[in-house]
């Protein structure tokens, strides 16, 4: 069956501090947000929020030199298990998670100029929290993602791809189902979290301050409204390991 998704951004978000209650603010920008039609967060809604307001929230930002676009490289090597390539000032490394990508993940935009932010260290388990918050106060069900940045290897532009996730499957596995034509398909395996991730960037923006988006109409194949189960992580089920990554 065809599904139709609605993508809603959700501004009004204040600016993020160290030990603010993420979820109590998420659920009190959909609560101005969305109009007395959209009913409200709903079971089977999924909310995709920045990597940077989780970070921040977290307190994973470091005091790095204002007067130095370099500053904050030895950060990098710190939060990497291996670098991949370096090309100038680029550094492509395997993080401590498991994610190949520029810099480790560390990032100035959107901080202030004397601070250098870094990934989660945990964002599955930082999902789950938001997921779990969000369950406690309202009683409902959502799926959430915690979306990222990131280049793509031979191809040009970036786009944002899924950190963690809770609630939601991140892989549909098509494996063993048939094609349009009824061949079997055999290898075929999509990554519904960061397509959700990518999707919702359309609506959030890179420079407009909107931190989270919601999806609504996913298919409810991918995760479960009525229990309260584990469906997976991105650490665990998307992140290729080394034995099966032809490139490692």
């Amino acid at each position: 069956m065809l599904r139709r998704l609605q993508i809603i951004p959700i501004p009004g978000m204040p600016e993020v501090r160290p030990g603010d209650d993420l979820a109590g603010q998420i659920m009190d920008a959909c609560q101005a947000e969305l109009l007395p039609a959209d009913g409200g967060l709903q079971d089977g809604d999924v909310l995709v929020v920045s990597q940077k307001v989780v970070s921040k929230a977290e307190d994973r930002l470091v005091k790095v030199d204002p007067n130095d676009p370099l500053s904050h490289k030895p950060l990098v090597l710190q939060e990497s298990k291996r670098v991949v390539r370096r090309r100038g000032d680029l550094i492509i490394s395997e993080t401590t998670h498991g994610y190949v990508c520029a810099n480790a993940g560390i990032d100035r935009s959107n901080v202030d100029s004397d601070v250098a932010c870094l990934l989660p260290e945990d964002s599955d388990r930082s999902a789950r929290r938001i997921r779990d918050a969000i369950k406690g106060r309202l009683g409902v069900t959502t799926a959430i993602i915690v979306a990222d940045t990131f280049g793509r290897p031979w191809r040009r532009g970036i786009t944002d791809i899924a950190l963690g996730c809770a609630g939601i499957m991140p892989i549909l596995d098509l494996r063993g189902t048939e094609d349009a034509t009824g061949r079997e398909l055999h290898v075929t395996e999509v990554c519904v979290v960061d397509e959700l991730a990518g999707a919702a960037e359309l609506v959030r923006g890179k420079a407009t301050g909107v931190a989270v988006a919601l999806v609504r109409g996913v298919d409810p194949a991918w995760f479960d409204v009525d229990h309260d189960f584990m469906t997976g992580t991105v650490v665990g089920d998307v992140v290729r390991n080394a034995q099966e990554d032809l490139f490692r």
